[in-house]
């Protein structure tokens, strides 16, 4: 193992890395929040509002992260719609996610029985404070483990914004990879990739172990 050509490669590893956690932690602090409110509007009795939801999920989940990607940044142009590349890909990501966040807290929340809803009233509880403090705990706790096959999914699928030239760690140990004739950069970007996980996995354990107190 060449130590020296690692440390000249290493920098650049690095700040593909960072690019590829920029994306990560945006996608996640803006579309579970947008999922959970999805999710409540697929339950909605307003049946139109329902059913265009269920349309934007349907459409989300059935295509391809990658198909959206070159959407919104190539196809929108055409009707004069623009956007950057971060913010296509920020704007991408999210929505997509959005939507698979949105079917596991719909179904954490076809899980929670409905003496918790009479139970609330019976307190005199909001609406609001009735899904704050006792649905929401409970249907957190419910879906972590799906949540926590997205949040890992998320980390391997930001690779795809190579498709609109954004530089982030896949790409970096690419052009790496092509320019030194050596996969020794895509295997330090595998590695890489496994200790993000890892700590993600870690994290979603001890996460886990937090809501276990709801049994």
């Amino acid at each position: 193992m060449n130590w020296q050509y690692i440390s000249s490669i290493l920098p650049a590893l690095l700040a593909g890395t960072q690019t590829t956690l920029v994306i990560f932690f945006t996608t996640l602090v803006l579309s579970i929040p947008l999922g959970i409110v999805v999710s409540v509007g697929l339950r909605s009795h307003f049946k139109p509002l329902a059913w265009i939801l269920k349309g934007y999920v349907w459409l989300m989940r059935g295509t391809p992260l990658l198909l959206q990607l070159i959407f919104i940044f190539y196809g929108l142009p055409v009707i004069q719609i623009y956007f950057d590349r971060m913010s296509a890909v920020f704007l991408a990501f999210v929505l997509n996610y959005a939507a698979y966040f949105a079917e596991i807290f719909r179904g954490g929340l076809q899980g929670i029985d409905q003496g918790q809803y009479d139970a609330a009233k019976v307190l005199k509880l909001s609406s609001w404070q009735t899904f704050r403090l006792i649905i929401l705990p409970q249907v957190v706790k419910s879906v972590i483990p799906a949540v926590g096959n997205e949040v890992i999914n998320l980390v391997k699928d930001s690779s795809l914004v190579y498709v609109l030239g954004i530089g982030d760690l896949l790409r970096a140990g690419n052009i790496a990879s092509a320019r030194d004739v050596t996969l020794v950069p895509l295997v330090l970007v595998g590695v890489v990739y496994l200790l993000l996980t890892a700590l993600l996995t870690w994290g979603l354990h001890s996460l886990e172990k937090h809501y276990a107190y709801y049994r």
